[in-house]
């Protein structure tokens, strides 16, 4: 049976910038299937989560795995027969391989195949994937929302940062080319960022006082926003959480945190011979 609220699913839900969303999604009234490969935390989640006015189910699954995509799609619809958001927030991070990674940067000819592969899968793959597998339900009711967390700029182009750095920029530059697929058809995709080091887990201990650093909650205002019918019409956009003035009315602290999505703004387009 179809439940009556809005559904969404939040990949990397039970903990960092996922968790945030999720329980800022199920506070606003819609219902979160939570995806992560987290066990545990996915059961500390659903015990949080509960008294919330959205309802939450949780389904354990990794998401470098080629054929979870479906599996979280139609387990999705078993349970509440819609699904009206994909939240892309699932990621690792450069800790995973060396923890100390800013002291000591991860150089580009140290890196091996089976990382890269294993970061692009997470960071890049899963994005893309999960999205091509909610579209057909989205399309055939002419709605529905996309947003993915990627990162900085600054972050893509570091030095030391091409594992997490270049397969986040696959991500946005794949979420580019759908928003221009979608355009016109009632599906948005737009992608949402902090805006700077943010305390969650893939950020290493050497990464300074977590106190300091940007808090994954910001993130729920701009996304909230995003989802809401008041951004229907809002598509291939990137928005900076740190940006996001939650004092002024959203349509103009949108225009305040957004730009176009994957670096438009800053790029020349190619040169084309007439047809």
């Amino acid at each position: 049976m179809a439940s009556t609220h809005q559904t969404a699913i939040v990949t990397g839900a039970a903990s960092g910038i996922g968790r945030a969303v999720a329980l800022g999604l199920l506070g606003a009234v819609v219902d979160v299937v939570a995806v992560d490969r987290a066990a545990p935390a996915l059961q500390s989640l659903a015990r949080e989560a509960e008294g919330k006015p959205g309802v939450i189910h949780t389904v354990h699954a990794d998401l470098s795995e080629p054929g979870v995509f479906d599996h979280i799609v139609a387990t999705t619809l078993e349970i509440s027969g819609r699904i009206d958001i994909l939240i892309n927030n699932a990621g690792i991070g450069q800790a995973s391989v060396r923890p100390d990674r800013r002291t000591n940067p991860i150089r580009f000819w140290e890196i091996t195949p089976e990382q890269w592969q294993g970061f692009v899968a997470v960071n890049a793959t899963a994005p893309i994937m999960m999205a091509r597998a909610v579209l057909p339900h989205m399309r055939a009711n002419n709605r529905g929302r996309i947003v993915t967390v990627t990162t900085s700029l600054g972050t893509m182009v570091r030095a030391g940062y091409l594992l997490y750095g270049a397969s986040k920029a696959a991500a946005e530059a794949a979420m580019a080319s759908l928003s221009a697929d979608l355009k016109g058809s009632g599906v948005t995709c737009n992608v949402l960022v902090p805006g700077g080091v943010t305390n969650t887990g893939i950020v290493g201990d050497d990464a300074g006082d977590r106190s300091k650093m940007l808090q994954p909650e910001i993130m729920v205002p701009p996304l909230l926003w995003l989802v809401s019918e008041a951004a229907a019409g809002v598509n291939g956009r990137r928005f900076i959480a740190a940006d996001w003035d939650p004092a002024l009315p959203p349509a103009q602290a949108a225009e305040k945190a957004g730009a176009p999505i994957a670096w438009m703004s800053i790029a020349r387009m190619p040169i084309e011979p007439p047809r």
